[in-house]
């Protein structure tokens, strides 16, 4: 095996505007070994790896494919030198089938007809080599996001990579999805395909990296062993050590003053007799593999979803079903699961994302507050350390994670006093999670609740005071204190439900 990089980045830098977001970077990746890249919300690595994939072209430095500068005008000049990008937004189109998303711009024709049968078995082949099991023919707006993120990973698998940058590729993926992938990132290895591997769960780096290059703001700081510890990692990668990575709150569960009821709630073929209550002061998580209805249950209490039966009730106040306005009166906010899809207006500024939830309320003799408005979400946008170079810049312009810290920092803007989490913290790095954990504390140390969804099982397990656990759309177990193990909330996630009628959710 040659000693020449498949893929080299030389002092490549990159501004947009007078913002300067990649200084002189320099990075490797060699065939059958996977560099990870690493750094907080707003480092740089989407920038840099959007360079290596053609959607931007650096300002200056050199890429080069073994030891050959090239120039990389687009997408198609990438896939063509055989680098394929997963990148962390997904980019499928939800009315095409699975088939027509994995094999987009390479369709197989026949009598210069599109050869429908090659389209399917070729689908089907690169679906198989991640083990994905789902029906070519479905329309991909069909499946739930975790299964979309695999479809985008045998997506770009298709292209048949000699160099695959994955770009957050398991922030939707359980544990077993996730042992999925990466055994097919070990056959890829085996193979001599070279990785870039972006992540920001620490704890997957060692088992699948070989060296790390950590980037802070938007510069090169180290190149280190993946074995390296994760708190030494933390270090390097956010200038400071964090002691504490699940903060405890000050907060004291008030159970006499119950915050949310849900009774009942019921959704053909998605959820079943769903009941819990929220109290003061409390974060009560929900555990479930995918498909188990956590989403659902969310969005229907949110107001997003309507229901067949069943009540949502805050503060004893009995809410109308599918009014998303009529919960943000009460007090409800949302931040959903797919924060580009559900919860951003991707063309408009940070200002008004943040704003977008009190215009109504912040008005003064039916006029909106402005000048008001704008104070308020830069406070905001401030206390939650979004990266941007001022208020008014356009959110869809800005990382990843510091997008989610707007839509999180939107409901604290609004001042909600029951806030329904989804997957909070997906695509954010260590030091932000800290920081919306601290923020989530706030909201119940003045007297709100908290619904938190994630599959993390750690974060459900250290921020949690109580833990749901739901199995094919129903409340399959209730964990607290040292009953709330790993172990206990997987033999609930996993196991058969008596009597249970809902159908698995998508």
């Amino acid at each position: 095996m040659t000693n020449t990089p498949l893929l080299s980045l030389e002092r490549v830098s990159k501004s947009f505007g007078p913002v300067r977001v990649i200084s002189d970077v320099s990075l490797d990746v060699h065939a059958g070994r996977v560099q990870v890249l690493l750094g907080e919300n707003g480092a740089g690595k989407s920038t840099l790896i959007k360079m290596v994939s053609g959607i931007h072209q650096p300002d200056g430095g050199r890429i080069l494919v073994d030891g050959t500068e090239v120039s990389l005008p687009s997408v198609t000049a990438a896939e063509r030198l055989g680098i394929a990008t997963i990148h962390q937004e997904l980019n499928l189109v939800g009315s095409l089938s699975v088939a027509e998303n994995v094999m987009m711009g390479r369709f197989p024709k026949r009598f210069g007809m599109v050869d429908r049968r090659a389209l399917r078995a070729r689908a089907a082949e690169a679906l198989a080599v991640i083990g994905l099991d789902v029906d070519v023919d479905t329309p991909v707006g069909e499946l739930g996001i975790a299964r979309q993120q695999l479809v985008e990973i045998a997506k770009a698998l298709s292209i048949d990579a000699r160099i695959l940058v994955l770009d957050e590729p398991t922030a939707a993926l359980t544990r077993h999805e996730t042992e999925q992938l990466f055994r097919v990132v070990a056959d890829l290895r085996a193979r001599g395909v070279g990785m870039l591997f972006i992540s920001h769960h620490l704890e997957e780096i060692a088992e699948i990296g070989d060296t790390v290059a950590v980037l802070r703001d938007g510069h090169f700081v180290a190149e280190v062993p993946a074995s390296t510890p994760e708190d030494e990692l933390v270090t390097l990668m956010v200038g400071r050590s964090i002691e504490e990575q699940y903060p405890t709150g000050a907060a004291v569960v008030d159970r006499s003053d119950t915050v949310l009821r849900v009774e009942g709630l019921t959704a053909a073929g998605r959820f079943a007799d769903v009941s819990f209550e929220l109290h003061a002061g409390e974060i009560v998580g929900v555990a479930g593999l995918v498909g188990a209805g956590r989403t659902e249950v969310v969005r229907a209490v949110a107001g997003v979803d309507p229901y067949d039966s069943g009540s949502v009730q805050v503060r004893g106040r009995t809410l109308p079903k599918h009014d998303i306005a009529a919960a943000i009166r009460a007090g409800v906010g949302h931040v959903p699961e797919d924060r580009k899809g559900q919860g951003l207006v991707l063309g408009a500024s940070v200002n008004d994302n943040l704003g977008y939830a009190t215009l109504r309320s912040s008005a003064h003799g039916g006029l909106v507050d402005f000048a008001g408005q704008k104070r308020r979400a830069q406070q905001v946008a401030d206390k939650l350390r979004i990266r941007m170079h001022d208020i008014d810049q356009p959110i869809g312009s800005l990382s990843g994670g510091n997008q989610q810290k707007a839509v999180f920092g939107r409901w604290i803007l609004a001042g909600s006093s029951v806030l329904l989490l989804d997957e909070p913290t997906r695509g954010v790095d260590v030091g932000a999670k800290v920081e919306i954990y601290e923020l989530v504390n706030a909201i119940t140390a003045a007297g709100g609740a908290v619904l938190m969804v994630s599959s993390e099982l750690p974060e459900v397990l250290g921020m949690s005071d109580r833990i749901l656990v739901m199995r094919d759309g129903r409340i399959a177990g209730e964990l607290t204190g040292a009953d709330a193990t790993e172990d206990a909330v997987m033999t609930l996630a996993a196991r058969d439900l008596p009597d249970a009628t809902a159908a698995d959710a998508a």
